[in-house]
């Protein structure tokens, strides 16, 4: 008995998720109608096609987005060729025809313009007799040239409809293409910019570095020993070969041991105050993206002022950001130069224009590039009233870690 009650229970659940299931799937039937299902066929097979072209034009991303870029094109048969007419992949039949596209795509690589073999000037083998047309298309980069060509086997006579799909899908892969370029000419421009923060870093570093090491050196050997190993230890980090990220709590490490320098040149006329919150200590920030911030409270507050002051840094928690600031008591300077809109002038304003001054601006940019602009430096200062230079460093953010 009770059995027979559990399956009647159990019939009377069922069979109305049952009945709902085949009402929702009929309704979406009805409501998902050719038109739609095309457009999110094309556009799932456009984002196949994007992602292995998104790391440059290779044989490697060839292979993988040519299937793709064939049903685009509705073409029978495609190859990619590259900048010098060589063929990099193919997708589909008619292989035969390599050789024909090779040349068709060596006359667009010339021309910069589409090539069109139409059925006369084929020479076709026993497997092609069906093939009516070779298009090859230029990838054309304004201001780069062309980089590659897409080859198109079509057992149909191309006309403007299948001509215009054609183009259209070169001109898309093109744009991947492109920012695959901008993407790596953004990764050099970051390295060549930590690679000035090191030039312009280094010098005066350096010089005063080695200054104050010999001064100790009869005096107090031990001494001049260990501020050594300290100046060893700071090269060594800033002149790294990682990448252009790296933790705060690494980025502290190695300002203590430029402070450590700085204190045995300056004695008491230096001192450092710190105030880090412990979770804070795992963030993300651009290499050397601090000690510029340091170096210069040290250089044009600090060393300006005869009886010297206080360089505080302080590291706090503020929810899904990090606020890092940099702050000293020094001769400060006029706002003025901030309205301005070039963070330049503040490394200037203490009347010290070296060229190997430290660039705020390269930390500003480098700040937006890699976080957007809401996370570029904020400078408050006045004449006589010292320098606080704040950073937003997001707590997280896909895509960039250490």
């Amino acid at each position: 008995m009770t059995g027979s009650v559990v399956a009647v229970v159990a019939l009377l659940v069922l069979v109305p998720l049952v009945t709902f299931t085949a009402v929702w799937l009929r309704a979406r039937r009805e409501l998902t109608t050719p038109t739609e299902r095309a457009v999110h066929t094309t556009l799932h097979t456009a984002s196949l096609a994007a992602r292995p072209l998104r790391r440059g034009l290779d044989g490697t991303s060839a292979e993988e987005a040519a299937p793709h870029l064939r049903q685009l094109t509705g073409a029978q048969a495609l190859g990619v060729f590259d900048a010098a007419g060589d063929l990099l992949a193919w997708s589909g039949p008619h292989e035969a025809m390599t050789e024909q596209l090779r040349d068709a795509a060596a006359r667009a690589v010339d021309g910069e313009r589409r090539v069109l073999v139409a059925y006369g000037g084929l020479v076709r083998g026993a497997g092609d007799n069906a093939v009516r047309a070779l298009i090859a298309q230029p990838l054309l980069i304004e201001a780069t040239g062309v980089v590659g060509v897409l080859g198109i086997v079509t057992t149909e006579d191309p006309g403007p409809g299948m001509l215009g799909a054609v183009t259209e899908v070169a001109r898309y892969a093109c744009s991947q293409i492109e920012l695959a370029d901008l993407d790596a000419s953004r990764a050099r421009l970051d390295r060549a910019e930590v690679r000035a923060l090191r030039a312009q870093i280094s010098p005066h570093f350096i010089y005063n570095a080695l200054n104050t090491v010999a001064s100790f050196v009869r005096t107090d050997p031990d001494r001049a020993r260990e501020l050594i190993l300290e100046f060893a230890d700071f090269t060594r980090y800033s002149f790294r070969s990682a990448g252009e990220f790296t933790q705060l709590a690494d980025e502290l490490r190695n300002i203590d041991r430029y402070l450590t320098l700085e204190r045995a040149r300056f004695g008491d006329a230096l001192a450092v105050k710190l105030q880090v919150a412990p979770e804070v200590l795992n963030v993300v920030l651009p290499f050397l993206a601090l000690q510029p911030l340091v170096e210069n409270a040290v250089r044009h507050g600090i060393a300006a002022k005869p009886d010297g002051g206080t360089v505080s840094i302080v590291a706090a928690d503020e929810g899904t950001d990090c606020v890092i600031s940099v702050e000293d008591d020094g001769v400060g300077m006029d706002p003025e130069l901030l309205r301005s809109g070039s963070l330049d002038a503040v490394a200037e304003s203490s009347g010290v224009k070296e060229a190997a001054h430290v660039g705020l601006a390269n930390v500003d940019d480098r700040l937006r590039a890699a976080f957007g602009n809401d996370y570029g430096l904020v400078v408050e200062t006045a004449p006589g009233a010292g320098t606080k230079v704040s950073m937003r460093v997001p707590k997280f953010r896909r895509g960039i870690s250490t």
